[in-house]
């Protein structure tokens, strides 16, 4: 099974650190190399450009392809969503300079506007019934309102801070957009990618969480338990010539600090806090 990822650029490093959270560790990937094998005998990674990738899913050149869903949506491919990685969050927005008339997608109207998303602008355009020239460049799209070249842009933004740097005002945001695993149609049922979708979920699911471990009285259990219900409750063991029991338990990691207090407050003690790498729910 081929999968296809960014071969660089802002989406490349985390891409790969994923996969390496997954167990797919990659062996022989040096730089410049257009594929590289995993520990997976059954896994092979290819490098494309994140504007490739669906076309790489689409003709069956990969089987699997991980990419932002904007690029999705431009190249206009029939592929299978199979999960919302969470990272590379963006949006592609429509603009205009400060100093213009234009406020509302409807002040286009008769005009143009400059874009590298150019299937994604002219949907949105025809969405909203309004028909304007749409300009597609490669590069330096805020620009192209300053020089006449364009009434405005759509175009990718993650803060907002290019666009107020080129006295640009957003009118509508066109599409939201993060990193996301994409299969397609043939591939999508097929056992392994199962497999690849349910590795990249359990790092997912582990994000966000912590494993506790500590030791409590058993005349204290029942307090401690209502203080880390845990998923599905707690893990409680015997401790072998002890009148205490070791407690396991997830817990959210924004309820970490907390959650210790209470802990203690009830008994709890020699409490240990780890991370998690992978969470299979």
């Amino acid at each position: 099974m081929r999968i296809a990822v960014p071969n660089k650029g802002r989406l490349h490093d985390p891409t790969i650190d994923l996969l390496e959270r997954a167990g797919l560790h990659i062996v022989n990937g040096a730089d410049r190399k257009l594929y590289a094998d995993t520990v997976d005998p059954e896994v092979t990674v290819l490098f494309a450009r994140t504007s490739d990738i669906p076309e790489y899913v689409a003709d069956g050149a990969a089987d699997l392809g991980i990419t932002g869903h904007d690029q999705i949506c431009e190249s206009g491919t029939n592929l299978v969503e199979l999960l919302d990685l969470g990272y590379g969050a963006c949006r592609i927005v429509l603009a205009a300079p400060e100093a213009s008339d234009i406020t509302t997608t409807a002040d286009f109207t008769g005009g143009s506007v400059a874009t590298e998303f150019p299937r994604i602008t002219r949907q949105y355009f025809e969405e909203a019934g309004v028909d304007v020239d749409v300009v597609e460049v490669s590069g330096a799209t805020e620009l192209t309102p300053h020089v006449d070249i364009a009434d405005g842009i759509v175009d990718i933004t993650s803060t907002g801070t290019t666009l107020r740097m080129n006295r640009l005002a957003e009118i509508d945001e066109v599409l939201s957009s993060s990193v996301r695993l994409y299969a397609s149609e043939d591939a999508a049922d097929d056992p392994k990618v199962e497999q690849v979708t349910t590795a990249l979920r359990s790092v997912m699911a582990a994000e966000d969480k912590r494993y506790l471990m500590m030791n409590v009285p058993e005349d204290r259990l029942d307090p401690v338990k209502d203080v880390i219900p845990g998923m599905g409750g707690p893990t409680v063991m015997d401790i072998a010539g002890n009148e205490q029991v070791a407690v396991h338990a997830v817990v959210a990691e924004d309820r970490v600090f907390e959650t210790i207090s209470d802990l203690k407050e009830h008994g709890a003690n020699d409490i240990l806090v780890t991370e998690i790498e992978r969470l299979v729910e």
